[in-house]
Parts: C-alpha cells; structure tokens; sequence
C-alpha cells in the first residue's frame, strides 16, 4: 500500500456527530523531573480528538501540582489521580509514559494497568514503555521507542546485550525483527522512531522517511506519541503510527523551509493541523 492511501483510512468528523463521538482521549504522564512532555502529548492529541484528559502520578494528595496542571492544560480536562481507573476505562485510547520516570513507581503503575485492562486500547511511550514487562505486552497495544528504547526492549525479551542500530536506512534490522517477533505475533504494533520510522505489526512492516534534524528537539517524541494516540481514537493502529509519522516528518520539513532547523515543539504543534489538512486534501 501506498503511504498516501492511509490517509483514505480516515475520515474527517460527521457533520451530524455530538462530544465525544470523534474521539476520548485518557493523557498519563509527568514526574517530579520532568514537566512539559505530558502537555505536549495532550495539546497535539487535543487539536484532533473531542475530549482530552490529562492526569499525571504526581499530582496525588498534592494541591499545588493540580493547580499547576490545570493551569497549564486548558485544551482538556485534568482529572485528579484517584479517578484514573475511571477514565481508563472511558475513554477510547489511553497514552501513558510521556515524562514518566524510570523508576520503580512508574513499572508498578504500567504493569498494574496492562494486567489489570488488557483489552484497553493503549499507546506506550516513554518512561511507561522503558518499564513494562515485556509479558504484559501484546494485542491492541502500540508502543514508540527510540533507539535507546529499542535498545532497552530487545535486551528484555533476549535477555542478553543486543546492540541497536546505528547505520541502517532503518531503524530495524533482520536480526531485530526476529528478536520482536513473539511480541508481533501477540498483536502489538511498533512504531520504531529514527531518520527512517518503521511500522511494524506481526503481517508487514511499513517505513517512512523524510523529517529533518530539527526533530532531535525535545519534545517531538511527545508530541509523535500524543498524535498516534489522537489517530488511534478513531482508525486501526497501523494506519495512526504511519499518519503520525508521516505528518510530523512532512510538518518538521515545512518548519525547515521557513526556518531551517531553528524550530521547537510548539513550532511543531503549531504546524501539524495545517499539515494534517492540506495532505487530506490531497488524498
């Protein structure tokens, strides 16, 4: 399949449609150390679902955090931790790991939730995906490692040193595809991100390129995952991670016409619904 006929697996909201029915979106995330990922997720999903909401582990029996949450997510719906299980099982998707720390609060939390949802439309990222133990892994799952993330999963499910790849057009060798395998055959989708992203599910794998280096920038990670998740809402997984990435590969390269690779993650933000329109229009 061409990659602009994904775009034909989507459709824009109906006119006739109310709240909520173009998508529910459950946004987990932050830590003590790190603040800005979880709203870069949740603003970029926030342009393209309904409803949006947004909780994060540290804001639980801490009054000052929720205040600033809330003050700085105003697209959404910020939920206070204890009612995370009831948004869980809301909402259409959930994204976890953006900000989340590599710790052992963070496993505890993604692999209670996995054990406990396992038929739950998830998208992992982050500190979440370099915690989750790889047997609560599998169907209707997507996860979004970099190359340290990868590196990270395939030493787990090989139990030995795996190197990741450095010099390959992608990302994802032979070799790596073999080591995945188990977890293709169980259903999980990957979005390996590099120069080259690779789709890969357990029937195909899908490469797309493009992009320019003003995506080593923090935030564009964030942002990729919050807009997989947004597509997600609404199509299957494979066709989310190929948009996604297409859209923010071609956004970044028309940040570069205009700025070279001066740009940041709210530059990024900024573009990607006008991106997103104009390569609907052309489909």
């Amino acid at each position: 399949m061409l990659i602009k006929d994904y775009f034909k697996k989507i459709s824009l909201p109906d006119p006739g449609s109310h709240k909520g029915q173009n998508g529910k979106l459950l946004v987990i995330g932050g830590s003590e150390l790190f603040h800005a990922s979880i709203f870069w997720s949740a603003q970029i999903a926030s342009k393209f679902v309904d409803i949006v909401h947004f909780t994060s582990p540290m804001n639980e029996n801490n009054q000052l955090v929720r205040q600033r949450l809330k003050a700085g997510f105003w697209q959404g719906i910020v939920v206070d931790w204890h009612q995370v299980e009831a948004y869980i099982q809301e909402d259409d998707v959930v994204l976890i790991g953006p900000g989340m720390e590599r710790n052992q609060l963070t496993a505890n939390i993604i692999n209670h939730f996995l054990e406990k949802y396992p038929k739950k439309k998830w998208v992992i990222d982050g500190g979440a995906l370099q915690e989750v133990a790889i047997d609560r892994l599998g169907q209707g799952q997507i996860i979004t490692p970099h190359k340290g993330e990868l590196k990270i999963l395939l030493n787990k499910i090989a139990q030995t040193h795996i190197e990741a790849s450095t010099n390959a057009p992608s990302n994802i060798t032979a070799q790596q595809k073999t080591i995945l395998s188990p977890l293709l055959r169980r259903g999980l989708t990957i979005l390996a991100k590099g120069p080259t992203d690779t789709v890969l599910t357990g029937d195909d794998s899908v490469a797309i390129t493009g992009g320019n280096a003003g995506l080593t920038k923090g935030g564009s990670g964030d942002i990729l995952a919050g807009l997989v998740a947004a597509f997600y809402t609404q199509t299957s997984a494979v066709t989310a991670c190929v948009l996604a990435s297409l859209i923010v590969k071609k956004s970044a390269e028309k940040l570069w016409q205009e700025v070279g690779p001066n740009f940041n993650a709210a530059d990024l933000i900024r573009q990607i619904p006008k991106t997103f329109w104009q390569l609907m229009r052309e489909k």
